[in-house]
């Protein structure tokens, strides 16, 4: 572990080690799922914390166990909501805990998985860092992709908590959980910070994928290491062009999310202490 976190280190200088400190700290170990984490815990700008153990954001979740469903269910997790198209469910079914309601929330991700799709052939021949970079940017998808996500949250029974995932638990996860720390008033650092433990929690995971996507895929390991990576320039550019598109990031989450000012008090007053 301690050569993984070294080798983790050197390839992401801008990460250091007490920052994975805090990221391990909120991982949720589980047999059949990895970079599976509550969202809890973070400061806000105004001196208040997120609530440990309301929201937690995860990769794919068709290989959990009995016993990590079990656990799941301990957790309260009465809500799952999947970021991913309809050929990534197909391929690898959700398995939810006992008495949690899953919801589908595919879009912008339709032709994810499909191997015949424009997008994938696009894929799988064009440059990594570009391709991620449109992804990011591309606001489109994000109003019925995120906005029931803020809705569910505002109507969760208190006892219960609510997981999002999409397949590797980086890109639409990792927007998801950047608009929700936002929304909650925790400072840029701090959401980049969440953005890019999906590094260290993925080390191995990636290798794994980078590796099949060159082998069964014909994909440039170049183009597959950068597709498989967070970095600061791909969440960056999701706020860029809200900004450039809204003006603020608050106006976006009013006018897109529905977060005017008095849901942004209420989803605040639910979710810090």
């Amino acid at each position: 572990m301690k050569k993984l976190l070294y080798l983790f280190l050197l390839a992401n200088p801008l990460f250091s080690s007490a920052q994975i400190a805090d990221s391990a700290k909120r991982e949720v170990k589980l047999q059949g799922a990895i970079n599976f984490r509550d969202v809890g815990g973070y400061a806000t700008k105004d001196g208040r914390h997120v609530k440990w153990g309301k929201i937690y954001r995860s990769a794919e979740l068709n290989n959990l166990t009995d016993a990590d469903l079990l656990k799941l269910q301990q957790l309260g997790i009465a809500r799952v909501d999947d970021f991913r198209g309809p050929f990534e469910v197909k391929l690898a079914p959700d398995k939810i805990p006992l008495n949690a309601t899953r919801i589908d929330l595919p879009s912008g991700s339709e032709h994810i998985g499909d191997s015949g799709s424009s997008f994938s052939k696009t894929m799988m021949k064009g440059n990594g860092d570009l391709l991620m970079l449109n992804f990011y940017s591309n606001t489109a998808p994000f109003a019925n992709r995120y906005r029931p996500v803020f809705k569910e949250l505002l109507q969760l029974n208190p006892d219960s908590a609510l997981l999002f995932h999409c397949t590797a638990g980086k890109d639409r996860t990792g927007i998801a959980a950047a608009l929700i720390l936002y929304a909650l008033g925790v400072n840029e650092k701090t959401i980049m910070r969440d953005y890019l433990a999906t590094n260290y929690y993925r080390t191995s995971e990636n290798e794994k994928a980078i590796s099949g996507m060159v082998k069964n895929y014909g994909m440039d390991e170049a183009t597959a290491r950068k597709m498989m990576e967070a970095k600061e320039k791909y969440l960056n550019a999701t706020f860029v062009s809200i900004i450039r598109q809204y003006g603020t990031v608050n106006h976006y989450l009013e006018s897109v999310m529905g977060l005017d000012k008095k849901m942004l008090q209420k989803l605040r007053t639910l979710y810090l202490n």
